[in-house]
């Protein structure tokens, strides 16, 4: 039976104790390549103001998506995960609006983002809110062997 079609919730700001529930996410979300685990508790907190989190009906974490704060007028996408059951629903996108309202807020001029060229849902939601592709196409084993990515971008 699939999950049912809920409404998206609030983004909010990631805190402290959502570790482990972004740990579990994340796993979920990428299990062939997880954050580890100081990694993700470094950009925790370093970012939270820019760890935007979705909690599901039962106050478990079911989407999140992290933001650099603006440089030289850039903002990055760094990650966007959303459970595989949640998926389809419109978290990711309600969190890309808030993250982009957030940068654009502090002054970022574009964003940039990182994404899978085969990942056709995540292509669909990033051109729909207004990224283009690079136009050298994607860069082979970007991020290591066999991870290919696509580089997009949007001037807000």
């Amino acid at each position: 039976m699939p999950a049912p079609s809920l409404p998206p919730g609030r983004p909010r700001e990631a805190r402290g104790q959502d570790m482990p529930g972004l740990l579990r996410l994340d796993r979920a979300a990428f299990p062939d390549d997880p954050m580890r685990n100081s990694t993700l508790r470094q950009l925790l907190d370093m970012y939270a103001d820019h760890l935007l989190v979705i909690e599901d009906d039962d106050g478990s974490l079911c989407a999140y998506v992290l933001a650099t704060p603006p440089y030289k007028g850039e903002s990055w996408i760094f990650s966007l995960g959303v459970a595989p059951a949640r998926r389809r629903k419109g978290l990711a996108r309600a969190l890309m609006t808030q993250a982009l309202k957030t940068v654009s807020a502090e002054g970022a001029s574009s964003v940039r983002l990182w994404v899978e060229p085969t990942n056709e849902p995540a292509r669909a939601l990033y051109e729909s809110l207004g990224f283009t592709p690079d136009p050298e196409g994607p860069r082979p084993d970007h991020f290591g062997p066999g991870a290919h990515r696509l580089g997009m971008s949007l001037k807000l």
